[in-house]
């Protein structure tokens, strides 16, 4: 039986193993190509290593998409603002005060998340046109917390109700109202489920495309995701380049993930209780 299990134990990790070698191999070939000569990749036998690996992609990459880089950092952590500014409140009022239609208005926000994206961002566009928000870095905030926010808020939610409510009645026996008990009891308790909703809205932004390449132009600035689509269309031969700058763009989103990632489990799971 001993025996049986240990078997069954390592072919389990055996198969974990292979799962993540899989995924995690187009990572490694973005990196391997990034570091290839200009044109190596064309050739019949392109190598699996950069032995003769050269900078000169990333050099590129740090000249002509810097700004964009830049571009979408700004925009990335305005969403997270603006989307934990929004759903913090929201969420604490749908889980923690009673009120008639709270649950049409969870229903209304698990429809959103339906509505596709390209409907949305025609929508925006006519709408920040009239205003003269195109090109700007307010229309595509306001435009990527219009998903991120129903999600967040969702997010919160599940973890709200979970927190319990003699502790918001105990901060009112004492004096506070509903907004020092939201902002000194229920905001520090709900830490995991915040960065969990903050990260998620912060990689949405960043690795958004449909609302960058509606909502800009390219005469002020482009984000990250358009201006590797406008490199690649300028760049088609200089693949190290390219692909140098797919892995600049990968890099912050690759370590939020690392740092935040036991807050983002906590998180997830800390609203699996049933109401």
């Amino acid at each position: 039986m001993r025996t049986r299990g240990n078997a069954r134990r390592w072919a389990r990790t055996g198969l974990g193993v292979v799962i993540v070698v899989v995924l995690l191999f187009p990572f490694y070939w973005m990196i391997n190509a990034s570091l290839q000569p200009s044109g190596a990749l064309l050739d019949s036998s392109p190598s699996w290593f950069p032995v003769h690996g050269t900078a000169d992609g990333y050099v590129k990459a740090f000249s002509s998409q810097g700004e964009h880089l830049l571009a979408s950092l700004v925009v990335a952590t305005g969403t997270v603002v603006v989307s934990l500014l929004v759903a913090l409140p929201a969420s604490y009022a749908l889980a923690q005060l009673r009120f008639r239609g709270a649950q049409p208005v969870i229903f209304v926000l698990l429809i959103v998340q339906m509505i596709p994206g390209i409907v949305m961002a025609n929508a925006l566009y006519e709408m920040f046109a009239n205003l003269g928000l195109i090109d700007s870095y307010l229309a595509l905030i306001l435009a990527d917390s219009t998903a991120t926010i129903p999600f967040a808020v969702l997010v919160l939610r599940a973890f709200m109700v979970s927190i319990p409510r003699e502790l918001g009645e105990a901060a009112r026996v004492d004096g506070a109202g509903h907004w020092r008990t939201f902002v000194s009891v229920i905001v520090p308790i709900s830490r995991n489920a915040t960065v969990t909703a903050g990260l998620f809205s912060f990689l949405f932004a960043w690795a958004d495309f449909l609302f960058a390449v509606t909502l800009t132009t390219g005469r002020s600035f482009e984000p990250i995701t358009v201006g590797i689509y406008r490199f690649i269309g300028n760049q088609s031969a200089d693949w190290n380049a390219v692909l140098a700058t797919a892995v600049l763009a990968s890099v912050p989103a690759a370590v939020l993930l690392v740092i935040a990632q036991r807050y983002v489990v906590a998180g997830v799971t800390g609203g699996a209780i049933k109401e």
